[in-house]
């Protein structure tokens, strides 16, 4: 039996999705499908009107682990996509810098991850994720190891970055609380093989206050859609 069954998903370009689900429903496989890192037992996905058949640079992945280069310093791992895509030294330390600037790292330059806590390690893999101009961004429960008052940080920070850059974000969480104050659309995954159950749209306006009645019943259907109390 695969991870995955009968997925129909359409995601407009610049759009902040969320797919929520019960754990081992495919979230991570989807995405990582999505990110070419994983090919379809069945079916296909698309890109623009292209075939997925691998990774590709426009399709940037951005795990709960922070997998940084230990050895490398902030600007060092930032700047590690540029280096793949052969841009001159001086190119990649302006435009590094330009990221570690918007995801408010300034001044952390040469500090190395054992000295950064982990919402710092988050925010290097964002600005490492970003520094290529992707497409698209694919989060995997980036903020989950994280605790709660700094998550509810990152989670606004994210979403400041995405008003500025207009990337196109697919996010797996296992928050209900999470995918409703960032998403413009949640994605509920049914128990393995994941099937889509529904997909709720958040019409709420931003920025968005966990005690508005109407963030509060949102909450509540996506808790219901996933069995679950709210």
């Amino acid at each position: 039996m695969g991870a995955l069954q009968n997925i129909n998903l359409d995601i407009e370009e610049g759009e902040f999705i969320c797919l929520i689900g019960p754990s081992g429903c495919g979230k991570t496989t989807l995405l990582r499908i999505i990110a070419g890192l994983e090919l379809p037992s069945a079916g296909t996905i698309t890109f623009g009107h292209k075939s997925i058949a691998g990774p590709d640079p426009n399709r940037t992945m951005v795990f709960q682990e922070f997998n940084l280069f230990p050895w490398r310093n902030v600007a060092q791992n930032v700047e590690f996509g540029l280096e793949t895509k052969s841009i001159p030294k001086g190119e990649r330390h302006r435009i590094a810098q330009e990221y570690i600037d918007l995801v408010g790292l300034t001044g952390f330059e040469r500090a190395y991850p054992y000295e950064l806590s982990g919402g710092m390690k988050q925010r290097v893999g964002l600005a490492r994720a970003l520094v290529t101009s992707p497409k698209v961004l694919l989060m995997d429960e980036p903020f989950g190891s994280l605790d709660a008052q700094i998550r509810n940080l990152m989670q606004d920070e994210l979403l400041k970055i995405w008003h500025r850059v207009r990337t196109t974000i697919i996010f797996v969480t296992h928050s209900a609380d999470e995918a409703v104050y960032v998403a413009d659309r949640v994605a509920i995954l049914t128990t393995r093989p994941g099937e889509i159950k529904d997909i709720a749209a958040v019409d709420i306006g931003r920025p968005r206050s966990r005690f508005d009645p109407h963030f509060v019943g949102l909450r509540c259907n996506i808790l219901e859609g996933l069995d679950m109390p709210c």
